[in-house]
């Protein structure tokens, strides 16, 4: 019977062809599903992050009455309930921020600067509406600006680039699943002389399918190895230079433990995903022939 089950499938170039077909759709499935898992992270890190933050900004002309509704609002908002934390910005600080457009002229003493007041909101909607309401009592001209509403655009387009990711993915999946199902039907129909005996000898549909489902199963199990030490690989290149490129956004798209978990997952379903396609392919493929 070993004979026989190393010859229902082609071993030799069929055989590397789909190994080589599945090792790139996995390949590429892995490295759809990384970069979707990033960017819904990262979407969700975004809203997390800044939609309790705001700035007040104060733009009076007079310098004296600037400062005087910046320390009056200040007080204001630390007694408010809809502030857990209200800062003011430093000058330094603020010439550090202005610094990449005016060099050296962003430390001139004389440069007329905005009063700036960092807060961090208390959790729920309410939160900024309340801290609206307490800013138009101590200095109506003071303007309040939400982070979360400012970076809006970019946490929706990580949520598109995250759905589009998982589209790619699924795409991958059924090309892979494809591809198995003509691998099985090509073995079929290359081996039908050789059922035909086998069923002569007494096996069974389900023993055939077993077969086609154990060499379908060591083919993607070799596809996994190569696309997983391919995606080792490239993850190993491309983290450090993304790491260092994307500054203190880093964190915010890493993958974390439970992104990491899913994509060792990731190959032993293939394999188990493409020996269930196999064996159903055949399975439905001999009844039909009955």
């Amino acid at each position: 019977m070993s004979a026989v089950i190393a010859r229902v499938l082609d071993p030799a170039r069929a055989t590397r062809a789909m190994v080589g077909v599945l090792a790139i759709m996995l390949f590429l499935t892995l490295l759809a599903a990384a970069a979707g898992i990033g960017a819904g992270r990262g979407a969700a890190a975004l809203g997390a992050r800044l939609s309790r933050r705001a700035t007040v900004q104060f733009t009076d002309a007079d310098p004296a009455a600037r400062g005087a509704a910046a320390a009056r609002t200040l007080a204001a908002l630390r007694s408010s309930p809809a502030v857990t934390r209200a800062r003011a910005v430093p000058r330094a600080e603020l010439a550090r921020l202005v610094a990449p457009w005016l060099g050296s002229a962003a430390d001139d003493p004389d440069l007329p600067m905005p009063e700036l007041i960092d807060l961090e909101l208390a959790p729920g909607d309410d939160a900024l509406p309340a801290a609206r309401a307490v800013l138009r009592r101590a200095a109506p001209g003071a303007v309040i600006d939400s982070r979360g509403a400012a970076v809006a655009p970019l946490a929706r387009l990580l949520r598109v680039a995250s759905i589009l990711a998982a589209a790619v993915a699924a795409l991958m999946v059924g090309a892979s699943a494809a591809v198995v199902v003509l691998a099985a039907r090509a073995g079929l129909e290359a081996h039908r002389a050789t059922i035909a005996v086998m069923h002569g000898l007494g096996a069974t549909d389900a023993q055939v399918a077993g077969l086609f489902q154990r060499r379908v199963a060591r083919d993607a199990a070799t596809a996994a190895l190569v696309a997983t030490a391919a995606a080792g690989v490239t993850a190993v290149l491309l983290i450090p230079a993304f790491a260092v490129g994307a500054g203190a956004l880093g964190d915010i798209v890493a993958l974390g433990a439970q992104g990491w978990s899913v994509l060792a997952a990731l190959p032993f379903v293939f394999v188990g995903f493409a020996a269930l396609v196999a064996r159903r392919t055949v399975t439905h493929a001999l009844a039909r022939t009955l």
